[in-house]
């Protein structure tokens, strides 16, 4: 039988909870912005991640539900709690039904939660599926061993309704609500925002939208009136898609400082999951000490972004594929090179929230490559014919250079050779013909992409290889081409570049480009190893 208002309001055990159970005011008063959730597969594995991650977070959330038996585990972490006292805990046991892993029915779930409140453990969790289930009164039991309830509400599909699931909620009068829906576009980071501010006087809300789309309410949810938010307490050890690692939100977001004041900048398109870019720009934020936050904004439409662009705001983009070209139509004025160039993939918003647009793509093309040779009457193949490709092919041609275009479709290739006075090179001419350089101006190769490369390595003849591509640091193109002796130029030098004239258009400051530089190459390392640790792994598994 659901509870009504009338049986929450009415039943005997809820004037008990008002002594019995701890207030809001209480909670609030030890807990951080972050919650990190903290996994295992035994008892003694969850105890031993909570031990770690107790030196430097002490809101900890344990997900009883990723255990093979729950209540087994609860004398040792009963034990953890007694012994560490500043630590405040959160019990999980969702069902597999709501979106957990618990395999039992609601009355298991409840009685692990019911002892995981007679554990110690400050609040439990409650699903607003298993709550509706319930006989009145049941709720309260979990109030009666001095635990705070949190009603919980996932949506792994989409978000819709968010005033109706609070509604919902509301009269089980629980401590704390937590919503947590799905984003499909960067706008609904906006509706779950805008519910946040409605509703953050009304109760203590937890608001959160899930996957890629979604790292933006992870970040300035909280700003809007979200409670805290969730995290990781590593990488791979995410309880829910696009949960962000607990390192990551301090060190690289700098969670804690986020204000109303803080400015937000974003790089914009599809695939920007992987990109290193938040890093290296918040890197230089905090250098710089300048309030503001770098963030991942996933996209293939553009109504989509400039929704958000608009409802945020967002004070700049790092535009990038395949965005660069469609944007320029939407930008109250433009620099004479993206104007040229024909793609953008700088924007800035001015108080007034027009868009002015700028490519810094084009001398960070152009400036590695007349450090190592001479540009004009240099026989350059560019390989694509999007926004980076322009930027390379327009640069170049103003040095001086020979360029030939090298297109997958051939009309768009014919297309800016045509704009720009450059050739186009058909695919079996390769073998056959050489250059100065090869630069690949294509997606191919990039972490998370397929296909890996676009040439064979009989085709790479030229005196130097220049990939666009900067993640992984090594590429399947910048392999081969170091195999053959040639020289090369990795898109990281781009990149760092490309990112530094941002930075100072941005904000007016000189760029700390070496620091910028710095991180990222320690970010692709790190990758580059991580990567080789797991190749035996990945090769005994096929055997």
């Amino acid at each position: 039988m659901k509870a009504t208002r009338k049986d929450v309001h009415e039943a005997p055990a809820s004037k008990e909870r008002v002594v019995t159970a701890l207030s809001p005011h209480f909670i609030r008063s030890r807990i951080g912005k972050v919650c990190v959730a903290i996994i295992g597969s035994t008892p003694a594995e969850m105890v031993e991640k909570a031990l770690e991650a107790v030196r430097e977070n002490t809101f900890l959330e344990f997900r009883l539900d990723y255990l093979p038996t729950p209540l087994t585990a609860l004398p040792k972490i009963k034990q953890f709690l007694s012994e560490r006292s500043e630590v405040t805990a959160v019990a999980t046991c969702r069902r597999v039904a709501t979106g957990g892993k618990f395999k039992g029915a609601i009355a298991a779930e409840m009685e692990v939660l019911a002892k995981a409140a007679s554990s110690g453990f400050h609040l439990v969790d409650v699903e607003l599926q298993t709550a509706e289930a319930l006989k009145s009164g049941q709720l309260d039991k979990l109030h009666a061993h001095g635990a705070a309830l949190i009603i919980s509400y996932h949506d792994f599909s989409t978000t819709k309704d968010l005033d109706g699931v609070f509604e919902r909620i509301r009269p089980y009068e629980p401590e704390f609500i937590k919503i947590v829906s799905t984003a499909k576009t960067l706008a609904d980071n906006v509706t779950m925002m805008r519910f946040l501010e409605r509703t953050r006087d009304m109760a203590n809300v937890i608001g959160i939208c899930m996957g890629d789309q979604g790292i933006i309410s992870r970040i300035l949810g909280l700003r809007a009136g979200s409670v805290f938010t969730f995290a990781a307490a590593h990488v791979g050890e995410e309880t829910g898609p696009g949960q962000i690692s607990v390192r990551t939100l301090n060190e690289t977001y700098r969670i804690d400082q986020l204000d109303a004041a803080t400015k937000v900048y974003g790089v914009a398109g599809n695939p920007v999951k992987h990109s290193l870019s938040p890093l290296m720009m918040n890197t230089a934020f905090r250098r710089e000490t300048v309030n503001a936050v770098f963030l991942a904004l996933q996209t293939n439409r553009l109504s989509d972004l400039l929704t958000l662009v608009r409802e945020v705001p967002i004070s700049g983009l790092a535009v990038t594929m395949p965005l660069k070209e469609e944007i320029l139509e939407h930008l109250e004025k433009t620099d004479p090179l993206s104007e040229k160039v024909g793609a953008c993939n700088t924007v800035v918003r001015s108080q007034e929230g027009k868009l002015y647009g700028f490519n810094t793509d084009v001398a960070a093309i152009i400036r590695p490559l007349e450090r190592r040779l001479q540009l004009k009457g240099a026989k350059i193949l560019v390989m694509g014919a999007g926004g980076a490709a322009r930027a390379a092919v327009f640069g170049l041609k103003d040095k001086g250079a020979e360029v030939f275009v090298l297109n997958r479709t051939a009309e768009t290739a014919q297309k800016l050779a045509r704009q720009a006075k450059a050739k186009t090179l058909k695919r079996e001419q390769l073998a056959k013909t050489s250059f100065d350089v090869i630069i690949n101006a294509t997606p191919a190769g990039m972490q998370g992409v397929k296909p890996a490369s676009l040439l064979e390595p009989n085709e790479i003849n030229a005196r130097l290889v220049f990939d666009l591509v900067y993640n992984p640091l090594e590429t399947p193109l910048i392999r081969m081409a170091r195999e053959k002796g040639i020289p090369v130029v990795t898109g990281v030098e781009m990149f760092v570049h490309q990112g530094a004239r941002q930075f100072e258009i941005w904000t007016g400051k000189p760029a700390p480009e070496e620091e910028m530089l710095r991180v990222v190459v320690h970010a692709l390392r790190q990758q580059a190893e991580a990567a080789r640790q797991t190749e035996p792994a990945k090769s005994g598994s096929a055997k």
